[in-house]
């Protein structure tokens, strides 16, 4: 029998669809009205502004839900500090405010989920405090859970460190321990979560301690929950942990800095961190220097090794890995502009695509989940 023969150029894989982003901003002192929204090409890693989803002050941190449905955001507003819960309507790219609550605290600056979406943890910088708000089944937030003031030993440094500040918080891969980044104390704080009342407790031991002066801001879990990274802002380095998931301890391992070469007396505001998808790749950005740092992650042991430097415009805030983990998009503070950068699968490089400007202020973006 003949064989078979086909002709004919090989078909190309159906576009995928665009995806909305949004994007949170200050509101204090910049032309910005509020949350943004956005269209996302995950093809050519295109951005798109669509224009404004809410107007709502100085939304520094927003998160969307698991479910797609609602969105929430911090205002960061000193004293008056709120936080507020949307509808969100993906078809026009608007939010309907749902509630608003007072954030119990100064200066919300990080919001996250427990892993069942049924609770929103809340970091106040200023205050040094925690909150848990219970998520209704229509998305509004109702009274708090928990409260909780950061305590320890303050760090060295009096203009920076004069109280607790949190500034991270979020719940482990099993949803059983919650950690709390704090600038103030040199320390990521450590609780026993209760995932049906909502609570925290202390746990034992009740931090894992930084350097002196370090300054922790962020922190990372790799996807395989073996190792836990930290970024500390105030001398701009990276300490990697490995994990205890039956004690929700953390050990350290190494200490690198966010830059190869760290010019001494030049001011970097190390900012945010994040771990490839695939748990190969590491990325922080860099205040100051104005750029992405890369790291390999070594899958023997969970060390960082510094694979490059890619500069952004001014004050990288806060970047996103997109859904797909082929793209890196960088909020630029001060150039009210969005980098995005393709990712090479193989060696986690950045080479810089696509930039979308007169986005003023923007210092967080979120992906709608792929549901």
């Amino acid at each position: 029998m003949a064989a078979l023969t086909f002709t004919g150029a090989a078909s190309k894989p159906a576009p995928r669809p665009s995806q909305l982003a949004l994007i949170g901003t200050y509101t204090n002192n910049t032309r910005s009205q509020g949350i943004y929204a956005a269209e996302f090409d995950p093809d050519s890693g295109k951005l798109k502004l669509k224009g404004l989803a809410a107007a709502t002050p100085d939304p520094s941190w927003i998160v969307i839900h698991p479910n797609g449905r609602f969105v929430y955001a911090a205002n960061e507003s000193g004293k008056q500090s709120m936080v507020t819960a949307f509808t969100l309507d993906t078809k026009n790219a608007k939010l309907t405010q749902l509630n608003q609550l007072p954030a119990l605290g100064e200066d919300p600056c990080y919001l996250s989920f427990d892993k069942a979406g049924k609770f929103l943890f809340v970091a106040n910088y200023t205050s040094g405090n925690v909150v848990v708000f219970p998520i209704q089944p229509d998305g509004s937030l109702g009274p708090h859970t928990a409260l909780v003031k950061d305590a320890g030993s303050l760090g060295p440094n009096k203009a920076r460190q004069e109280g607790p500040h949190a500034h991270w918080i979020g719940v482990s891969p099993d949803n059983h321990f919650v950690f709390v980044s704090d600038l103030g104390l040199d320390a990521v704080l450590s609780y026993r979560f209760d995932a049906v009342k909502g609570t925290l407790t202390p746990n034992h031991p009740p931090m894992a301690q930084l350097a002196s002066g370090s300054g922790p801001r962020h922190l990372a879990f790799a996807p395989n929950g073996k190792y836990v990274y930290v970024i500390s802002e105030l001398n701009a380095t990276i300490t990697a942990f490995s994990y205890d998931p039956s004690q929700g301890s953390l050990f350290e391992m190494q200490i690198v800095s966010t830059l190869a070469n760290l010019v001494a007396g030049s001011r970097n505001d190390a900012a945010e961190i994040s771990v490839s998808p695939d748990g190969n790749n590491l990325y922080v950005s860099n205040r100051g220097p104005d750029t992405i740092s890369a790291f390999a992650v070594s899958s023997a042991d969970g060390s960082l090794t510094h694979t490059g430097d890619y500069p952004t415009e001014k004050e990288p805030r806060h970047f996103t890995i997109d859904p797909s983990g082929r793209f890196l998009l960088a909020e630029n503070q001060n150039s009210n502009s969005v980098t995005v950068f393709r990712i090479d699968p193989a060696s986690g490089a950045l080479s810089r695509g696509s930039q979308v400007g007169d986005i003023p202020s923007p210092v967080c973006l979120a992906f709608l989940p792929n549901l």
